[in-house]
């Protein structure tokens, strides 16, 4: 029997253990990592299944996340009664989403855009859909509020004209005797 240890398989990846024995110590650096070579590629290429992370570099993976990220701030300014910042980030998702679906190479030697992926789209995909998902509910909140503020433009003149309480009060027989009405109506 050796003295010698056997390696552990469990530490193998791990990054702050000792080198093995008879190598010298070198700088650490981080570990590049290791693919299977029968699929196609080494460490460094990707495979055929494209890339399996989220490349900052590629605007159309950018583009599907932006469009997510402005359609969910939109949708929350047009709840919380900001219908023109909702109305802007609706529009920019609605963009983003759909450039990022119909994105494509821009040359053909370098393949790009989500369609290249392959399954590895998957993820920007559902960004981009669910981006345009949420646009179009921030955009539906942002012309609603304007719909309204249209349809009902004495009563918000007079609401907001009046001095006093009891004024305002008696700006509400402006309003149809409704669920919208019944809404937007000045409570006592």
């Amino acid at each position: 029997m050796p003295d010698r240890r056997q390696p552990d398989p469990s530490t193998d990846d791990n990054p702050f253990a000792a080198p093995p024995e008879g190598r010298p110590d070198q700088p650490w650096e981080p570990r590049q990592p290791q693919r299977p070579q029968d699929g196609g590629g080494g460490p460094s290429e990707p495979g055929p299944e494209g890339p399996a992370r989220w490349d900052p570099m590629d605007p159309v993976q950018r583009r599907a996340r932006y469009a997510l990220l402005s359609g969910m701030w939109g949708f929350f300014f047009g709840i919380f009664g900001i219908p023109s910042v909702g109305l802007l980030l609706g529009a920019l998702a609605m963009y983003w989403g759909i450039s990022a679906l119909r994105g494509r190479p821009a040359t053909e030697a370098d393949p790009g855009g989500l369609a290249a992926l392959g399954p590895a789209a998957r993820p920007q995909r559902a960004a981009a859909v669910s981006g345009l998902v949420t646009a179009s509910l921030a955009l539906l909140l942002a012309g609603s509020s304007y719909a309204l503020q249209l349809a009902y433009k004495d009563f918000y003149i007079c609401r907001d004209d009046a001095l006093t309480r009891t004024a305002e009060l008696q700006c509400n027989t402006l309003l149809p005797d409704n669920v919208v009405g019944d809404i937007l109506k000045v409570q006592r």
